[in-house]
């Protein structure tokens, strides 16, 4: 008889928004660190962000969370941290300091600099590891801070509230999820892809869209994110969602680097 199918799904998912901010906000190597990485490029800081010490470090944010995400202590075989925007710890490993707060101490490492399709990349990542045969269970944190210390070369949103996201994957019989990627320029050409896509899934199939995408309307059958979480948006919708979700069509659109990411969920 023929093995078993076997597949990587998110299962559970937990969310919040933090208060506050983190001392790491206020310590002088940021200022240092930023003004580095901004100087090749002729960028301003945000002095008046610096002085006052805005911003939340990714580690302490979803340290908490992970407990709640894993409340019976399960261990992970994989921890990666996605994020968009900079953390206020630029030079500590975040996700390492992560794992420490993950049973089973996983392998941890982060993703970035790929916008909102940063989230479905580190999803993408987790299914492969788990196809290699050394990963049951996989643990994405997805994390974002409100504060930018330096001017933006060109206009960019910025989150209304530090928040974070943990998403649980484990698995579980028959077909694992499935995370497709591809270049996409226009938003609402992005959402007609999303449109056929979920109709492929067949009657009775979810439908979560990002804020971006819900914008170009004709989404009134679909759960549409907040504005203003512009990283974590549609993850916190998620987790209202989880467990017993499925058959689900998880979509986001990056505009500014013209990505049309979508996760679907059996």
């Amino acid at each position: 008889m023929p093995a078993e199918t076997r597949g990587l799904r998110v299962t559970r998912a937990v969310a919040a928004g933090i208060d506050g901010r983190s001392a790491a906000s206020l310590h002088p190597d940021l200022r240092t660190f930023t003004a580095d990485l901004v100087r090749p490029y002729g960028l301003p800081l945000r002095e008046d962000l610096l002085a006052e010490g805005a911003g939340h470090d990714y580690a302490e944010m979803a340290a908490g969370l992970l407990e709640r995400a894993l409340p019976a202590g399960e261990p992970a075989d994989l921890l990666i941290l996605a994020f968009s925007s900079p953390d206020v710890r630029p030079a500590a490993p975040a996700s390492l300091r992560l794992s420490r707060h993950c049973p089973g101490q996983p392998t941890a490492f982060a993703v970035c600099d790929q916008g909102s399709a940063t989230a479905f990349a580190a999803l993408r990542i987790a299914a492969a590891h788990h196809r290699t045969g050394g990963c049951r269970r996989a643990v994405v944190v997805l994390a974002e801070q409100s504060a930018l210390h330096h001017r933006p070369a060109a206009p960019v949103e910025l989150p209304a509230e530090h928040r974070a996201v943990v998403l649980v994957c484990e698995e579980a019989p028959g077909e694992g999820m499935r995370v497709r990627q591809q270049a996409q320029p226009d938003g609402a050409r992005a959402l007609r892809t999303v449109r056929a896509e979920h109709r492929r899934l067949g009657p009775g199939a979810g439908l979560l869209l990002a804020a971006d995408l819900a914008a170009h309307g004709g989404a009134e059958d679909a759960g549409a994110a907040r504005p203003g979480q512009p990283f974590t948006g549609v993850w916190s919708l998620l987790a209202d969602r989880l467990p017993g979700a499925g058959p689900l069509l998880v979509a986001d659109h990056d505009r500014r680097l013209g990505r049309l990411s979508t996760l679907t969920l059996p």
